[in-house]
C-alpha cells in the first residue's frame, strides 16, 4: 500500500494531477483569433472613445486637426448641465417603459398565448408580430411616423370615436417612442421565450397541477424558474438594444420638441454633429456605455441562474 505524504498532500500532490502548461496553451490557442477580433473592434474603438472624450475636438476649425487633452472638462461640464440630466432621465424611462416592462411582458405574454392557440392563429399573430421587428429600422421609423402623426392612422381611427385631432408626437413625444420601440421589438422577446416555453417539461407542470396548484401558480413557480436563463438574456438584450436606439427617434421626432424626447444617444449625436462638438459629445457616448454596463452587472447579479 502506498502511503501519501502529508506534506504531499498539502502541496496536492495526493491529488488529481494538475493540468500541463501546454494543454491550458491548447485550448486558448482556439481562442486567440476572437480576442484579437474583440480587441480591434470593441476595446480599440472603446479606448480611442475614452480618449477622445478627454479632448475638445471639434468638427470645424483648428480644434478639428489638432485637438488639444483637457482632462475631465467635458465630464464636469457634462454633470452641471440639466440638459444631460433631463436626457439621463429620459433614457432611464426608455429603457425601463418600452424594452424591460413593454418588451419583455408583451413577449413572454404573446408566448404564452400563442403555445396554446389554434395553428392558424398562431401563424397569423406571430407573422404580424416578427414583421414589425424584421422591417428595417428607417422603414419602421417612418412608418411609425406616419401612425403618430397629426393627420396619421392612429387619429383617424381616434377620429371614428370622436377623440382625434391630437398632436402625439408634440404633446406626447415620449409615450409615443415608447409605445413604437414596443411595437417593434416585441417580437424578439416572444421568440426568445416561445422557444424556452417548449423546452419546459410537461411532466413538472403535471405534476404541479396533480398538487393542485392553479394555472398561475405553475406559471411562477414552476415555468419561470425553469426559463430563468432565458429572461436573464432577453432582459440583457433588450436592455442594451433599447440604449442604443437613435433612429427610430431621430426620425419620428428628432429630439424634440426642444429635448423632450432626446435620450441619451440623441443627445450624443446633437452635441457632435449639429453643434459640432466632438470631444462633449463622445463623453456622453462613453456615459451611455457605462449606463450599458451597469445595466449588464445588474442583470448578471440578480438574475443569476442557479448552479445545477
Amino acid at each position: 500500500m502506498t502511503v501519501v505524504a502529508t506534506g504531499d498532500v498539502a502541496r496536492g500532490r495526493g491529488s488529481s494531477p494538475r493540468p500541463r502548461r501546454g494543454s491550458r496553451l491548447a485550448r486558448i490557442l482556439p481562442l486567440l483569433p476572437a480576442i484579437l477580433l474583440l480587441l480591434a473592434f470593441m476595446a480599440g474603438p472603446i479606448a480611442y472613445a475614452l480618449y477622445g472624450s478627454l479632448t475638445n475636438r471639434s468638427m470645424t476649425g483648428p480644434r478639428a486637426a489638432n485637438p488639444q487633452f483637457i482632462g475631465l472638462d467635458n465630464y464636469a461640464e457634462l454633470f452641471t448641465s440639466p440638459d444631460f440630466w433631463m436626457s439621463l432621465w429620459l433614457t432611464v424611462v426608455f429603457v425601463l417603459a418600452s424594452a424591460v416592462i413593454g418588451q419583455n411582458v408583451l413577449g413572454m405574454l404573446l408566448a404564452v398565448l400563442l403555445r396554446s392557440a389554434v395553428k392558424p392563429l398562431r401563424s397569423i399573430v406571430g407573422g404580424l408580430v416578427v414583421l414589425a421587428w424584421v422591417l428595417p429600422e428607417i422603414v419602421a421609423a417612418f412608418a411609425l411616423y406616419a401612425f403618430f402623426s397629426k393627420d396619421g392612422t392612429l387619429n383617424v381611427m381616434l377620429g371614428w370615436v370622436g377623440l382625434g385631432g391630437t398632436a402625439w408626437l408634440y404633446y406626447f413625444p415620449m409615450l409615443a417612442v415608447i409605445l413604437a420601440n414596443i411595437w417593434r421589438g416585441t417580437a424578439f422577446s416572444m421568440m426568445v421565450y416561445d422557444a424556452a416555453l417548449a423546452e419546459v417539461p410537461p411532466e413538472l407542470t403535471e405534476a404541479a397541477e396533480i398538487d393542485g396548484a392553479n394555472a398561475w401558480r405553475r406559471f411562477t413557480r414552476v415555468t419561470l424558474p425553469f426559463i430563468r436563463r432565458s429572461i436573464s438574456t432577453n432582459l440583457l438584450l433588450t436592455t442594451l438594444q433599447t440604449l442604443g436606439v437613435f433612429t427610430l427617434i431621430w426620425v419620428m421626432t428628432g429630439g424634440g420638441p426642444g429635448i423632450q424626447s432626446s435620450t441619451l444617444p440623441v443627445l450624443a449625436y446633437q452635441e457632435a454633429f449639429k453643434f459640432a462638438q466632438v470631444g462633449y459629445g463622445t463623453a456622453i457616448a462613453v456615459v451611455t456605455l457605462l449606463i450599458g454596463a451597469v445595466f449588464s452587472i445588474a442583470y448578471i447579479k440578480i438574475l443569476k441562474p442557479e448552479v445545477d
